[in-house]
């Protein structure tokens, strides 16, 4: 295929402009994180100056967003990214381009130039440049793409490897991964079925990682995948994926994956039987039990879980791109961890990993949220700054831009930040970026943990489960200020846990940028534990050790809800989730209005006409492939309502999002993708513009429509 097209542009926009960007800091979004420090926390000499304490620290302080220009007519819905040799970078794009863009870090007196090098490929989602060449990822092959002639622009268009497609609209594949050996690694997507309402593998191996190599051939590596769009090496050079929620996948996870393995999605197991597999399960081998993934891959031997799971609408609702810091500290004290990216969120966390018993766990961390667009791809840079390559289409994001590629760049100020966390055979160890007030740190006050876990299920998603407080019994900090050891009961293997440190202060009085950490303990270590003992008033920890000696079962929960008292009912008249036609109804409705979804994050209709004090029954059906709810609220207060429902944290999903405020007058439940709920209620009296918007994170920043209520 040779390409006849070859067009260069220079963005437009001034190095003034450019510099002006970088100095405005942080999106409002990110700057809300600030809290005010208390005054009394001045008075005290250990814990810093006054003017210290008065101006609370925010991301922007340490890392810096910019946007990098974008010419008039080009469509940079980023797919993939690579650095080249000289800097440069390559992106791919959903529209089928290959995209050259010079001096991305914005060096000398020069823009970025962009260069279009390639044409014409099927929605590729992952670029890799080896040998002078350029390899994409397109939905049905890997494809070399080469510049023969050294024009700049791509003449070759080689097929490498290629596998069949169905013909689903969410069969996306992504890679390739070079891997030591010279392979290469992808993996795909499974499709979707909307009559189903789950992931469907319609074509062999979707929901597999697959290893080519330079010549073509294919070995098949492990299943069980959905939705694998991010995948990179750590500096051992294992191999970890990204995973969204979805069915099967309790919330976003990042998993290690070894050859044979089955890492969770029973519908990939479709094709276990093909020459080839290394997998001898098939999808009846799998429990449908809901009972927590680790607990059942104790029964099934193949079955993976989870490095570190993401507590989802906490820390991102699509996990995307990883990649592993290896700056060698250009971007700051995290060498060695993962960057991941969301999509629905547009922002990104800080991982870091150990291995404990030949088992990788580790821990999860905000780390710099307000990105304009869904974060898709993540990679370095020459000088290390990290380049976000981002998209939107059909996968609303918080950012509101449709595209677009922004580089985040550290500042060389170090924040104070909870740099690690360590298991220990008692408790945990939190390793700091800097030297704490130790009086503070050293006060089990100044922590907080909780244990809980997540559905294994065949049903989109869960809600959190098993969540029980763990009782911090005591603290030791080391002499340096850098480490505390925190004792901890009620700790569960195979569950995240949830540790705050909002008491803790730095040495110069600074609180820390982020004072939340999401653990996975697969494993505890072996070692000594610390001899401290629990306070003889300390109920708490008792309660504690007593409710974890009984495992978690349904039937444990069943008794639970019997001993629980009755709720009292709500009258029809003020309840804000009818499902019913109330007895006082003369008739089914004044009016009956069918809703729907569409792809982007949209209600079908957008809008709705009813009058005021009238009758209305919504039937509202979710047709996408993720949860929804349907949710009224007063005029001008989407946005509001959305943010408080977020604010659930880990009871979000169990209360269907739904927050406890006036503004909110009507709702659904959460919906599973294809189930159909309906709601009755009198519409307001007072005419207006109301909004019914979907309250799930991130989805009601976009997710909204118009309930107009006429006299």
């Amino acid at each position: 295929m040779k390409s006849t097209t070859s067009v260069t542009y220079i963005a437009k926009t001034s190095l003034v402009a450019l510099c002006l960007l970088a100095l405005v800091g942080q999106p409002a979004m990110a700057q809300k994180k600030a809290k005010a420090v208390p005054e009394t926390e001045n008075q005290n000499p250990d814990s810093g100056s006054k003017q210290e304490e008065a101006i609370p620290e925010v991301e922007d302080d340490f890392y810096k967003l910019i946007s990098l220009p974008i010419p008039e007519g080009v469509i940079l819905e980023v797919g993939g990214l690579a650095t080249l040799p000289d800097g440069s970078l390559a992106a791919c794009t959903r529209r089928g381009e290959v995209w050259i863009i010079s001096n991305p870090n914005i060096a000398g007196n020069a823009t970025p130039r962009y260069k279009r090098f390639a044409y014409g490929l099927h929605e590729p989602l992952g670029i890799a440049y080896k040998d002078g060449d350029l390899y994409v990822t397109q939905r049905s092959e890997i494809t070399r793409l080469r510049d023969a002639d050294g024009d700049g622009v791509a003449d070759m268009y080689d097929k490498v490897y290629s596998w069949p497609l169905s013909g689903n609209y969410h069969e996306y594949s992504y890679g390739p991964l070079f891997m030591p050996n010279g392979n290469m690694r992808v993996t795909l997507n499974l499709g979707w079925s909307n009559s189903l309402g789950h992931g469907v593998s319609l074509a062999p191996w979707r929901g597999w990682m697959l290893e080519v190599t330079p010549d073509g051939k294919m070995t098949p590596v492990a299943a069980g995948m959905r939705s694998p769009s991010g995948f990179g090496m750590n500096a051992a050079g294992d191999v970890f994926y990204t995973e969204n929620q979805g069915d099967w996948v309790g919330s976003g996870r990042i998993t290690h994956v070894e050859e044979g393995d089955f890492v969770g999605n029973a519908e990939s197991l479709r094709w276990s039987g093909l020459p080839g597999s290394n997998i001898n399960l098939k999808p009846a081998d799998i429990p449908n039990t809901g009972e927590p993934l680790y607990e059942v891959a104790k029964r099934v031997d193949a079955l993976k879980p989870p490095a570190v799971w993401l507590p989802h609408g906490i820390l991102g609702i699509s996990t995307t791109g990883i990649l592993n810091d290896d700056t060698n500290g250009k971007f700051g004290p995290f060498t060695n961890q993962f960057f991941v990216g969301d999509q629905g969120q547009s922002k990104v966390m800080r991982v870091a990993l150990e291995k404990v018993k030949g088992q990788y766990q580790g821990v999860v961390f905000p780390f710099r949220e307000g990105f304009s667009s869904g974060i898709l791809r993540l990679v370095w840079g020459s000088d290390g700054s990290m380049f976000s390559g981002m998209t939107s289409r059909g996968w609303s994001s918080t950012g509101k831009d449709l595209y677009g590629l922004q580089r985040l760049v550290w500042t060389g100020k170090t924040p104070f930040e909870m740099q690690t966390v360590r298991a220990m055979p008692d408790g945990f160890e939190i390793e700091f970026t800097m030297p704490v007030n130790k009086q503070r740190a050293s006060d089990p006050a100044a922590y907080k943990v909780t244990g809980f876990n997540y559905k294994y299920q065949a049903a989109y998603g869960s809600p959190v489960i098993n969540s029980e407080k763990c009782a911090v019994r005591g603290v030791v900090v080391s002499d340096d200020g850098m480490k505390a050891r925190i004792v901890v009961d009620g700790l569960r293997e195979g569950y995240i846990h949830e540790i705050t440190a909002d008491g803790v202060r730095a040495a110069n009085g600074k609180p820390l940028l982020h004072n939340v950490g999401y653990y996975t303990l697969n494993q505890f270590p072996d070692g000594e534990k610390l001899a401290i003992a629990a306070p003889a008033h300390d109920h708490t920890a008792m309660a504690s050790a007593s409710k974890t000696a009984e495992k978690p079962t349904a039937a444990n929960a069943t008794a639970a809800a019997k001993k629980a008292p009755a709720k009292k009912p709500v009258a029809a008249s003020k309840a804000k989730r009818v499902t019913k036609k109330p007895a006082s109804w003369p008739k089914e409705a004044d009016i009956t209005i069918n809703v729907g979804t569409k792809p982007g994050l949209k209600y079908d209709p957008s809008q709705i006409r009813v009058k005021a004090g009238s009758k209305v029954k919504v039937v509202f059906h979710n047709n996408d492939d993720m949860l929804h709810n349907f949710v009224i609220v007063m005029p001008g207060t989407a946005i509001e309502v959305g943010e408080l429902g977020m604010k659930l944290g880990l009871e979000g999903q169990e209360k269907d999002y739904i927050p406890q405020t006036d503004k909110l007058l009507y709702h659904t439940k959460l919906l599973q993708p294809g189930e159909t709920e309906s709601i009755y209620f009198e519409a307001p009296e007072k005419p207006g513009d109301y909004t019914f918007v979907c309250t799930v994170p991130g989805h009601f920043y976009v997710m909204q429509g118009t309930f107009k209520v006429v006299e």
